[in-house]
């Protein structure tokens, strides 16, 4: 009689553990659509307001056409950057990879209505983040006078255009994580980094009011915003999530598709002069002396990482050239608007040789950043501000600083310490979030997950589709393409 209750208590204890477990499971399933659903009820009940009407004296319509282009070159990047990253994964990680760059449009695009475009430029809080309630769920954008700092354009596309900026810098952090985080995991981590990385960033950085805007930090168009807030967020990413089997066992990885890299790295080129050159926020002269600054570092620091590697002994590669190209676009973000044509030659060449050099430490450490996002994004956004502090000239915008090279060691001081705050927050908060998403949901996907490769146990889908016609025996036959033999 004992061992039968034994046995039944047992058998409950097990049915009610095992419903448990299902009514987790069903919850964390449910919470994203949940969520989405809520936020498009509320949207309804959101007051319509009259657009704003400037009376025909504030606005310019050469500003407008040429921030509208700018805004959607900027968003270009984002599956330019998809290519980019998914071309340099393995082939059994291409589209996993991908997706998680290209979701951020979905996910930022949804919280910046609702709260993030408030928490950036909303009414500053002691210089420190926005207020929330400002143009929450867009309340007052369309119908609100243009920001102070874009009076020429509506403050809709002025939001929208600072959007595609929010939309790539999560995406950014893929490279350091891919192939082996979930896809949930991942989709929190934007949401979180967001709101508690990426806002509060953008607001000391470019409000009038945030303390590093008001501290003299210059940032023309996102070195400490995006690229070192994201790519101290992939080192933290990194640590966090510890390394591949892969890279324990020292295998080799070769490039999925390397004509993939190169397209990549033509769509952020190309987007990169909205990014760049939009950020003059106008159609004039500063907006022409960025995008040539833009160009010019990339092809610089492009050369620059080849020409790097054959000294090294290694031969000139495509993903060498692209590689640099993109890490001399990084470099030359924050100084883009404040440095004159010549000296982003230098800034490019030498962001090149310094990243070239981190990627090399790293590869001889324990640090599993998979594509290298520290030493590219995190690395050349800090060359890239420093640079600010040497060369940047009134002579090319006479709303910025003269730095060290023209007589003005203050400013380089400025550079550095805003450089500083921002990698100890950025690295900090986003070590922070990282753990907190693996105590509430598995970060990482399993070790048979990770072997049979996250298209397929993250998504159900392949990078390889099909079948292939083998010649075996004489005969021909038909067989279904296996990633790991290609």
């Amino acid at each position: 009689m004992t061992i039968f209750n034994f046995s039944s208590e047992l058998v409950f204890y097990l049915m009610f553990q095992n419903q448990t477990e299902m009514s987790k499971m069903t919850t964390k399933r449910l919470a994203p659509f949940l969520i989405l659903v809520a936020v498009a009820i509320a949207s309804l009940f959101i007051p319509t307001r009259p657009t704003f009407d400037d009376g025909g004296k504030l606005y310019n319509s050469s500003d407008i056409a040429w921030i509208l282009v700018a805004t959607a070159l900027v968003f270009l990047m984002t599956p330019g950057l998809a290519f980019f990253y998914g071309g340099m994964v393995h082939r059994k990680n291409v589209l996993s990879t991908m997706i998680k760059s290209v979701v951020a449009a979905g996910v930022v695009s949804i919280l910046w209505v609702v709260v993030g475009f408030s928490l950036c430029f909303g009414d500053s809080i002691g210089g420190v983040i926005g207020n929330p309630s400002s143009f929450a769920f867009f309340k007052g954008v369309n119908s609100g006078a243009p920001w102070s700092l874009a009076p020429t354009i509506p403050l809709a596309l002025f939001s929208l255009f600072q959007l595609m900026f929010a939309i790539i810098t999560p995406g950014l952090v893929v490279g350091a994580v891919a192939e082996r985080i979930r896809f949930t995991a991942y989709i929190l981590f934007i949401a979180l980094f967001s709101l508690l990385v990426y806002a509060p960033i953008a607001h000391w950085t470019w409000h009038p009011e945030g303390f590093l805007f008001k501290m003299g930090a210059l940032d023309f168009a996102g070195g400490t915003v995006v690229h070192i807030s994201a790519g101290c967020a992939a080192l933290a990413g990194a640590l966090v999530l510890k390394r591949r089997q892969v890279h324990l066992e020292h295998r080799e990885i070769p490039p999925a598709n390397i004509p993939y890299v190169l397209i990549g790295t033509g769509l952020l080129w190309f987007g990169w002069f909205g990014f760049n050159a939009g950020s003059a926020l106008a159609a004039n002269s500063l907006a022409v002396s960025a995008f040539a600054t833009t160009n010019i570092a990339a092809a610089a620091a492009g050369l620059s990482w080849m020409f790097f590697d054959v000294v090294r002994g290694k031969k000139p590669s495509v993903l060498g050239f692209c590689i640099g190209a993109v890490v001399g676009l990084v470099a030359i973000t924050p100084a883009a608007g404040f440095v004159a044509i010549p000296q982003s030659i230098f800034i490019g060449a030498a962001a090149a040789i310094i990243s070239n050099l981190a990627v090399y430490y790293k590869q001889k450490s324990t640090l599993d950043d998979t594509l290298d996002v520290f030493p590219c994004h995190g690395v050349g956004g800090m060359v890239g501000m420093l640079m600010t502090g040497l060369f940047a000239t009134k002579a090319i915008n006479g709303a910025g600083a003269d730095g060290l090279f023209y007589g003005n060691p203050a400013f380089f001081l400025t550079q550095l310490k805003a450089l500083a705050i921002v990698v100890a927050y950025s690295f900090t908060v986003s070590y922070g979030i990282f753990k907190f998403i693996n105590f509430v949901l598995p970060l990482r996907v399993s070790s048979e997950d990770e072997e049979i490769g996250l298209d397929a146990s993250q998504h159900n889908e392949k990078y390889l589709q099909g079948t292939l016609l083998l010649h075996k025996n004489g005969k021909l036959q038909e067989e279904e393409m296996a990633l790991t033999e290609f």
